[in-house]
């Protein structure tokens, strides 16, 4: 049974708006060099495509993002910036904005400031951090090019809940920091060119398995077919690991089983038990699947708050014992975070109290690599988003990229591999974290382990469990004290003791005794160990000291009075400087020669004691420590049993072999006594020489440590700035991808522009404030003498070749006020053309110029004299014509008459031309008859010839006349008008 922390499951999320058909959405996240990799990924997403993506590249937090509009023209879906509150739906893409942190909730994307310093901010971990938790194995996670380790621990989020995860190939990015981080921790579903991610997730296993709930693909599992299969799946994981996962959940195994079988595109369960049996190595692979290795530090910071101030503050105020000792046990403990959560709130407290207690913190955790991880202490700069800057600063420590767990907090953990259900537990303890682990169990196996956590708890010992786990029906074992985050007290263990037995837990089965009294007796063998060895030491082992190689006095074991004492002046734990008189002169050269690697045995000295020579022995020993191999002496003091005193046995000595002495002898004897006590006095200077040099270069010594000190912690500070300018870095290369695209496209339309004016054929000048020329087009060279090194001079000093001087006075005049005007003008070429002055506004709405365009209207001008002249030419021919002519529009206005017409009726031109026919006059030309036949001509294309019509007109009698009219057509369709015309005929009877 796997003993690894999962990720803590979270509440149903809210439900989207088709909560029948849910949809994957997808979290892309990259740094530098991500505009590229962002471009060929959408550029190959079709637009039916039914997934949502939300990017999260790393942005300049004080520069406008134009991410979307550069994706939008690559993009078949439509790019949006994402607005706090704003809903995910398919078949759209959302853009971070720059200086936002990003979350999502039930469905809806969550926007905040960001409350870390640049440089720290980890926004793709956040991201998807949150996405795992609201979207389950609907969620995706993408890595694609940049720099850093931004997103490996949001795909370890993803892949503990469940989703996939897709890594670009880091041989195709540009920046293989962030790729590689994250294949590194072993979180990849997929390590791929980011141009076939698309296929990956619209077609295959992958997406079926983000569309498949968990619950239907353990129904399916489970069935007649396919039941034998899992069954045959986990027995085979069982004979290659040694570990039963048949009581792990089966919605949790079965989602796993699926994940590995679309790595290798499998289909059915009984191909992949075929392949489990063959290949051993992917069964190591299912069984790291299986291990659910998701933790943070202080993973639900409420609930550890909760738990420094209800659990481990009460627990500290009680041991106020000397010997008293703090137990914690961290069951699943995955990769030590949270087992350096707890350590870090002990030694809070224990600071905050001035109050040193002993504090055994036991981690355990089925997976040996993240074991080693923990071991190590060593983590990502991403913790940084869950670890407070006052924490980071007191208790981590710079290496290199990473951060390690200083001394003082690792040496409060040990850290083991261990089945939390096979093993024996640890027991007395004070508190038993087991968080996100019995969720994945099923509820048999989360009974059985409640008894071994119960069993292993002290009375009123407190059980820490995660918000998504309870004590199920275990009431009369355990008592709340914090229903909310999951805090319980042990109680009861009479009860418990007698549910243990029959648990069945591999552990219980001891020979002979039960698990408590095995564990008494084993206390007890103990005690007998200790008590014994401390009288063997107080009987038998002589007086000794611990020194370091320079002889500074480290532990004292048994009474060194009779050879150490306090010297004289300040005060040192140096053995030579406290060395009785006769002892130290022998004891710094035996010292000197334990450094040398040579050991002195038994060495034979005389030292003064009241003025007394004492004889003894001494033994100086080198000794090093198996664990950190540092070195230390051991000296030995023996007392030395003699009949007579040195000083006695030396005079027999002389006076055997010189029965007398001469006065010259004597003499001699004296000498060399002086001599001897001034090599003394001189040896004992230098000695005192030596002893102040060694002070001065222990304080020499002391103050390079300052200063390594101070040299380590502006090394910090500059790790800290490297950091933040690595950031920089990022994000400028981000902008810089932008604005590159922008000038790459600004440079399209600024050709499409040069295209369209020189080929539309209009001669454009650019003027501004100043009316200096800023461009012009390639035909305003027509008519401005222009050349490219024109630009910036003033158009007054350019001449031109238009007719009557240039239009200066008019741009002038526009410039001031803002009021276009046109104007015909011509060259001394002979050419026309139209020319329009018009201020020069900006997309701010801005004056900054004027502009001069010209229209060539010089064929226009040419086609209207011709116009012109067939019409006084038409006018001439019908003015030669006897009979009256009248031209009629569609109302029956009267557009022209010849002369003849003006003539005979008597009317002017001015009273013709422009009236209805019937309004002529005193209307005498309104005539029923003659209304009749007009209003058929235009309507039907009809004409009639030598109608005769008699009338009374006003002023000319009784007229009779023959009338013709017929349809003319002009240039246009909608152009028609009637030619009438009229005969005067004599009067009847003439």
């Amino acid at each position: 049974m796997p003993d690894q922390k999962p990720p803590q499951e979270p509440a149903p999320p809210a439900a989207p708006a088709t909560p029948q058909h849910p949809f994957p959405i997808i979290g892309i996240g990259a740094s530098a060099g991500g505009l590229e990799a962002f471009e060929h990924f959408f550029a190959n997403v079709p637009a039916d495509c039914a997934m949502a993506f939300v990017l999260v590249p790393h942005l300049d937090p004080d520069h406008a993002s134009i991410l979307s509009d550069i994706l939008q023209r690559s993009s078949a879906l439509p790019v949006t910036e994402a607005v706090d509150g704003m809903k995910v739906s398919p078949g759209h893409v959302y853009v971070i904005p720059p200086n936002r942190d990003m979350r999502i909730a039930g469905g809806a994307l969550r926007l905040s400031e960001p409350d870390r310093p640049r440089g720290q901010r980890m926004p793709i971990d956040s991201f998807l951090r949150s996405l795992a938790a609201d979207q389950g194995v609907h969620a995706a996670g993408i890595i694609l090019s940049g720099t850093g380790t931004d997103g490996t621990l949001g795909l370890r989020a993803i892949d503990g809940a469940g989703g996939i995860a897709l890594i670009q190939d880091p041989s195709t990015a540009k920046y293989d920091g962030m790729p590689t981080s994250a294949i590194r921790a072993g979180y990849a579903t997929h390590v791929l060119p980011v141009e076939k991610m698309p296929q990956v997730l619209l077609g295959g296993p992958t997406t079926r398995l983000m569309l498949d709930a968990a619950a239907s693909r353990a129904s399916a599992l489970a069935s007649a077919s396919s039941g034998n299969a899992l069954t045959k799946i986990l027995l085979l994981l069982r004979s290659g690991t040694g570990h039963d996962f048949s009581l792990y959940k089966k919605s949790t195994v079965a989602r796993r089983i699926a994940r590995r079988m679309s790595q290798h595109d499998i289909e059915d369960e009984h191909v992949y038990a075929r392949y489990l049996k063959e290949h051993p190595a992917e069964q190591r692979e299912l069984f790291r699947a299986l291990l659910i290795n998701v933790t943070s530090m202080f993973r639900d910071p409420d609930a550890f708050e909760a738990l420094k101030r209800e659990v481990l503050a009460p627990l500290l105020g009680k041991k106020t014992a000397e010997d008293a000792v703090v137990r914690v046990w961290i069951a699943g403990c995955a990769s030590g975070e949270e087992a350096y959560s707890i350590a870090i709130l002990l030694r809070e407290l224990m600071d905050e109290s001035s109050r040193t207690v002993k504090v055994q913190i036991y981690a355990t955790d089925l997976d040996e690599d993240a074991i080693a991880v923990a071991r190590a202490g060593i983590y990502p700069p991403n913790i940084a988003a869950d670890v407070s800057p006052e924490r980071m600063h007191r208790f981590f420590v710079k290496d290199g990229s990473s951060y390690r767990v200083k001394k003082e907090i690792r040496e409060m953990i040990v850290f083991a591999v261990q089945n939390v259900i096979k093993d024996p537990p640890f027991t007395r303890l004070d508190l038993l974290s087991c968080r996100n682990l019995m969720i994945y169990l099923e509820p048999e196996l989360q009974h059985r382990m409640l008894l071994a956590f119960h069993y292993a708890l002290v009375p009123d010992g407190v059980l820490f469990l995660s918000p998504s786990e309870t004590i199920g029906n275990q009431t009369e074992l355990f008592a709340p004290l914090n229903r909310k985050w999951r805090l319980y007290t042990a109680c009861n263990k009479t009860a418990a003791a007698l549910a243990l037995r029959t648990s069945n837990l591999p552990w219980t089965a001891i020979a002979g005794a039960p698990p408590r009294e095995r564990g008494e007796l084993a206390g007890v063998a103990t005690s007998f160990a200790e008590l014994t060895r401390s009288l063997l030491l107080q009987t038998f082992s002589p007086p000794s000291v611990m020194t370091d190689l320079r002889g500074d006095i480290l532990f004292v074991h048994g009474d060194t009075g009779r050879y150490l004492r306090p010297a004289p002046g300040q005060a040192t734990l140096n053995a030579v400087g406290m060395a009785r008189p006769g002892l130290q002169i022998e004891l710094l050269a035996a010292i000197h020669s334990a450094d040398q690697g040579t050991s002195v045995l038994e060495r034979e000295v005389a030292i003064q004691t009241n003025g007394e020579p004492h004889p003894i022995r001494f033994s100086v020993r080198r000794l090093a420590d198996p664990e950190t191999g540092q070195s230390y002496l051991l000296i030995s003091f023996h007392e030395q049993q003699m009949a007579t005193t040195t000083v006695e046995a030396a005079s027999k000595r002389r006076g055997r072999a010189e029965p007398s002495t001469g006065i010259a002898d004597q003499r001699r004897i004296e000498v060399l006594e002086r001599d001897l006590a001034y090599t003394r006095e001189k040896l004992q200077a230098t000695i005192e020489e030596q002893q102040a040099a060694n002070e001065e270069l222990k304080a020499a010594n002391e103050e390079m440590q300052s200063t390594n000190e101070e040299l380590q912690s502006t090394n910090e500070e500059l790790e800290t700035s490297k950091e933040e300018l690595q950031s920089v870095n990022e994000e400028l290369l981000t902008v810089n991808a932008e604005l590159q695209a922008k000038v790459e496209q600004l440079a399209d339309i600024q050709n499409d522009m040069k295209n369209l004016l020189d080929y539309v054929g209009a001669a454009v000048v650019f003027l501004d404030s100043d009316l200096k020329i800023r461009r012009f087009t390639r035909d305003a060279a027509r008519i401005y003498r222009l050349v490219p090194a024109d630009v910036g001079r003033p158009l007054a000093d350019i001449k031109s070749d238009l007719e009557g001087g240039d239009l200066l006075s008019e741009t002038r005049t526009v410039l001031d006020t803002l009021v276009a005007c046109e104007r015909e003008v011509r060259t001394v070429g002979g050419a026309s053309y139209l020319a329009r002055i018009q201020p020069y506004r900006t997309l701010d709405n801005l004056i900054e110029g004027v502009v001069l365009s010209f229209t060539d209207i010089t064929q226009r001008i040419a086609a209207e004299a011709r116009v012109q002249a067939a019409r006084k030419l038409a006018e001439a021919i019908v003015d030669t014509v006897r009979e009256p002519l009248v031209v009629l529009d569609d109302d029956l206005r009267v557009v022209s008459a010849s002369r003849s017409f003006f003539k005979v009726f008597g009317v002017t031109p001015v009273d013709t031309t422009g009236r209805l026919l019937y309004e002529l006059g005193d209307r005498q030309w309104d005539i029923p008859v003659l209304r009749d036949l007009l209003q058929k001509v235009l309507p039907k294309d009809r004409s009639f010839d030598d109608y005769v019509v008699e009338h009374d007109f006003p002023g000319l009698g009784h007229m009779r006349m023959q009338l013709s009219a017929r349809r003319i057509v002009g240039d246009t369709i909608q152009t028609r008008f009637i030619l009438l015309a009229i005969q005067p005929l004599p009067a009847m009877g003439t």
